[in-house]
């Protein structure tokens, strides 16, 4: 059961950065969108993630309980060594949230429609920036539990150069997400153009700050390069990614945007891929060479059971309406288009 858990945890952990990360992508786009198309681009990010803005923390959640209860060392030592950027990440998103609830349903449209918008495309960024910045942080080796201060223990086990670039690499890959769904959401040939130069661009910066965490890795001495292709399963990921890649700007040069979605969750998959097996169990390393595992640091065996059972019965509930409230907001959206012509 133990290795159920587990599974359950990376999914979550992906469909987090699939779902979730394209959810903060819009924001992201529209905080980088002229401001004569800021309308039409808020238009189509709330067809785009109106059915699913709020479930897609459910994902956060389910991997945060997984940790809270089947592994407690690896859930205390990330809450109390990462608790700044934890903090602010969770802020982010009550601000997002927040943000996106009263500009969109507030009934009374005055100065504070500015503010609104100013918030939720600031905190899109904040949100995945931080979120890079745990999930650098959690693999950088920086994490020092017999630090004696309060900078060591709780300010440079997260601000370093390597958890910064995994930060903004990680805000680009949200951004790029964003483009790519936001495609086939467009109503117009223009609009359509449009995301298809911010998918552009994007990948562009995807790669760029990509790079930029290989060289933070290299000065701060992390040997990424060997996790990543330093096995099979690291090299074909990578090679999957790449080709997909190619493929993707092909298609986007031909005008072909029907698989763009797959091709994109696919390469976020793959990354995630190469960046979890080459340490697995170890989730957690620490400074002087020690880590927190999956396999080590679980709890008891009945909790274990209990969390794995209750996991498998809770994805018959969940699954099904989560994806009847996607497929209700898509036969509406296709009712009005209807209507429309």
């Amino acid at each position: 059961m133990l290795y159920v858990v587990i599974a359950y945890l990376w999914g979550a952990i992906l469909l987090y950065l699939l779902l979730g990360g394209a959810d903060f992508g819009a924001g992201i786009i529209e905080l980088f969108t002229t401001r004569k198309n800021k309308d039409r681009t808020r238009k189509t990010m709330y067809r785009a993630i109106g059915p699913i803005w709020e479930a897609n923390h459910m994902w956060l959640i389910i991997a945060i309980v997984i940790l809270f209860v089947g592994f407690p060392a690896i859930y205390t030592t990330m809450s109390v060594y990462l608790h700044i950027p934890l903090t602010i990440m969770l802020l982010g998103i009550i601000a997002r949230g927040t943000a996106f609830a009263f500009r969109h349903y507030d009934a009374v449209v005055d100065d504070m429609q500015v503010i609104y918008n100013r918030i939720f495309m600031y905190a899109s960024c904040i949100t995945p920036l931080f979120l890079g910045i745990i999930a650098g942080s959690a693999v950088s080796g920086s994490i020092d539990v017999e630090a004696t201060n309060f900078a060591d223990a709780y300010i440079f086990s997260w601000l370093h150069w390597f958890s910064v670039a995994v930060g903004l690499f990680t805000v680009s890959i949200c951004g790029f997400l964003a483009a790519v769904y936001l495609i086939g959401e467009t109503d117009n040939e223009t609009d359509r153009k449009r995301f298809i130069a911010k998918t552009k661009s994007t990948n562009i910066a995807a790669v760029l700050s990509g790079a930029l965490v290989f060289i933070a890795a290299k000065v701060q001495g992390i040997p990424l390069t060997s996790w990543i292709f330093g096995n099979w399963v690291g090299t074909v990921a990578i090679a999957g990614a790449t080709l997909s890649l190619i493929l993707l700007w092909y298609l986007l040069y031909r005008g072909k945007t029907r698989v763009l979605r797959l091709l994109a969750g696919f390469q976020v998959t793959m990354i995630l891929l190469t960046t979890t097996f080459r340490h697995y169990p170890k989730i957690v390393l620490l400074k002087g060479n020690r880590y927190l595992s999956l396999v080590e640091d679980k709890g008891h065996d009945a909790t274990i059971s209990s969390l794995g059972w209750a996991l498998l019965l809770g994805s018959l509930f969940i699954l099904p309406a989560l994806f009847y409230l996607i497929y209700s907001f898509q036969k509406k959206k296709s009712n009005v288009e209807a209507a429309h012509n």
